[in-house]
């Protein structure tokens, strides 16, 4: 996984379902502090929204682990999940400079995993293609500073922070393939409320 100190900024979605943005929330100050009274700054639109680019990296991983041990070149992997190749190219050199990704170049070439499957996460790949998890306006939870009856509201944010990475950080690649998610995320799929919009 990433280390700690070195987060990415965040990037607009794009493809299906690309998110608006909205400027107060992507061009404050590096520490929010909104004074007793004040609006924060709000999005139409603001929700835990999983980038287009993290969902492609682990379609192309999810691939690539299923193909092993044979190597796939860029344009198998863009077919074989309908992903546009924009995206993979760029995915690729995070994902080889976090130790995820092997590519080979020749005749025989093409990507590999770096690791086994069963050693890789959700989180692995997420972290590579688009940085710490569950940022708040470009911050890390425990940044957030706030005042007044808002005073709180960075633990929601861990917490929430601490949710993704319980079912992200738990999940593999083999896991994955095979569909068998560890019991405990099995349990949260059972709720029939995990369903609903």
């Amino acid at each position: 996984a990433r280390r700690a100190g070195r987060p990415r900024r965040a990037r607009p979605a794009s493809g299906g379902g690309a998110a608006r943005s909205c400027a107060e929330c992507t061009a404050g100050p590096s520490r929010p502090t909104f004074a007793r009274g004040a609006a924060a700054p709000s999005c139409d639109d603001a929700h835990v929204q999983i980038p287009a680019r993290v969902d492609y990296a682990i379609r192309a991983m999810l691939e690539l682990a299923a193909a092993h041990p044979q190597r796939l070149n860029r344009d198998e992997l863009a077919e074989r999940q309908s992903l546009p190749t924009r995206y993979l190219e760029a995915s690729w050199r995070d994902l080889a400079r976090d130790g995820l990704l092997n590519g080979h170049r020749g005749v025989a070439g093409g990507y590999e995993l770096a690791r086994p499957a069963a050693t890789i996460t959700v989180g692995d790949v997420a972290r590579a293609v688009d940085g710490p998890l569950a940022l708040i306006a470009q911050q890390r939870p425990e940044a957030m500073s706030y005042l007044g009856p808002s005073e709180h509201l960075p633990d929601l944010w861990v917490g929430l922070r601490a949710a993704i990475r319980s079912v992200f950080d738990h999940v593999t690649l083999s896991d994955l393939l095979v569909g068998e998610l560890p019991a405990d995320v099995r349990r949260l799929l059972d709720d029939a409320a995990a369903w609903r919009p």
